[in-house]
């Protein structure tokens, strides 16, 4: 049985798609989705391995079919929509009232963010399907970020006597308290682009604004606002979550290994290198290791710029990084950098003789990526459906998240630390406390008295002492 199974799958692609198998009397069995169709169903071979349901179903295949499609989050709705109209009859997880999770916009005059699992039907503007609940979380935090749409329920809009605390932390307008219909609607619309995947004009709106207050000099508002364009990035078409290459499913010997024989170097330790900074203001650069077991997080680094000088020039802050980082160690063997041909020739020039490639973004992230060799070449050819190509858009996503976590970190103790130091008794560990309760100095300056004593350690002198600092007047 096995071998005329093996016949029938003999010619699945290594893409990702869905599958349909067939009984002996032409009916549909059952329907799943793959992110590699080919490796899905090689799975089916070992029938002992199957969940019991899948063992019976298996035992009746006698013809397997499928459909490629362009992502995994394709796949995913495809499946959902040959379930629904051709209820195939193992389909078990589908057919009896279980889905996948779905996010709405809810009707009325201050429309709420809602997720929830049920018929299309029972609610409007439904966006999804999600793949995981974590991946709705995420997009529902993009939106809030954004659009400041309100989550809470109807009940606790109508009974709230003060905004709560998403909306002191930037996350939700307040209609509770500020209900300006016009406005609410504005960002509601915002919502629906981002979730429908028209985000491109909102990201160019963004950047102009970004622009605008780093202009003014109001730095704070211009970070607030590439979070939200940082935020905006993350989410893709029909509003479903693209997360990065879970490392779990990359074979890491095996792709370093290829890695070895592509550019003829042995490699123990890859150092993967990425810059950030605000407009020039507080300019970090970071480094993340891997080798043939995976991630080394023995081997991260943390850069701050010591030459201010280079602050805001990618290229001259790649080269003290780079620099830094082979005189100082982790000893390593390739240097991988985030960046075009500018930034591969700075890198070599000061990597004390390691070998660097270049990973270049090309004009669409994840997907039109290329690669400078280290003998200068640049490679196209690189298939970007294979692990190889994933593993390196993984560890170059890996750097990133890592460098912009480090400077989000970085900005946020510098902004706390020049507002809040001319309060006296204002510490570091309140300042941390403050700052972790309400998510940005601004909404430390526009907290209420009796929101400051709620922060955990900081007392009632201390939360007076602040507001009146704030507010000018004597408690």
């Amino acid at each position: 049985m096995n071998i005329q199974f093996s016949d029938l799958i003999a010619n699945a692609p290594n893409a990702p798609g869905v599958y349909k198998m067939y009984d002996a009397d032409n009916n549909l069995l059952y329907v799943g989705k793959a992110k590699n169709i080919s490796n899905r169903l090689r799975q089916y071979l070992d029938i002992p391995k199957l969940e019991l349901h899948k063992q019976v179903m298996r035992t009746l295949v006698t013809r397997v079919d499928w459909e490629t499609v362009p992502t995994e989050s394709d796949a995913l709705i495809r499946e959902q929509e040959l379930i629904k109209t051709q209820k195939p009859k193992y389909n078990i997880m589908l057919t009896d009232g279980k889905m996948y999770p779905m996010l709405a916009l809810t009707a009325g005059q201050f429309p709420r963010l809602l997720k929830f699992r049920g018929k299309i039907s029972q609610r409007r503007d439904v966006y999804g399907p999600y793949p995981s609940v974590s991946a709705l979380n995420e997009t529902i935090k993009t939106i809030q970020k954004v659009c400041q749409i309100r989550t809470c329920t109807d009940t606790q809009m109508r009974n709230r006597a003060r905004p709560c605390l998403l909306h002191q932390i930037g996350r939700c307008s307040a209609p509770c308290c500020n209900p300006n219909v016009e406005d609410y609607n504005k960002s509601v619309r915002t919502a629906r682009k981002i979730l429908t995947g028209d985000s491109t004009p909102i990201v160019a709106d963004l950047t102009e604004q970004m622009k605008k207050f780093s202009s003014e000099m109001d730095f704070e508002n211009a970070a607030i606002t590439r979070d939200k364009i940082s935020a905006l990035t993350h989410t893709s078409n029909r509003g479903i979550q693209r997360k990065p290459t879970h490392t779990t499913n990359i074979d890491w010997h095996k792709n370093v290994s290829e890695l070895e024989k592509w550019i003829g170097i042995n490699v123990k330790t890859v150092g993967v290198f990425d810059n950030s900074h605000l407009f020039g203001k507080q300019p970090v650069g970071a480094m993340i290791t891997f080798g043939h077991n995976g991630f080394i997080k023995a081997g991260y680094r943390h850069f701050k710029l010591q030459d201010k000088s280079r602050a805001g020039n990618d290229i001259a802050m790649m080269a003290e990084f780079v620099k830094r980082a082979t005189e100082r160690g982790p000893k390593l063997d390739l240097i991988i950098v985030d960046g075009g041909i500018a930034q591969w020739r700075i890198a070599k020039r000061n990597s004390n003789g390691i070998p660097v490639m270049g990973v270049t973004k090309g004009e669409v992230r994840n997907g039109d990526e290329h690669f400078i060799l280290p003998d200068g070449t640049i490679s196209r050819d690189l298939p970007k459906d294979s692990q190889l190509f994933l593993m390196l858009r993984t560890v170059r996503d890996e750097a990133h998240r890592f460098v912009i976590t480090y400077h989000r970190n970085v900005r946020a103790k510098q902004m706390t630390a020049s507002v809040l130091d001319e309060i006296d008794g204002i510490g570091p560990t309140r300042k941390r406390a403050l700052l972790q309760h309400f998510g940005s100095v601004r909404a430390i300056m526009d907290a209420d008295l009796n929101a400051l004593k709620h922060v955990p350690g900081l007392g009632k002198n201390a939360s007076e002492k602040i507001y009146a600092h704030f507010h000018s007047e004597v408690i």
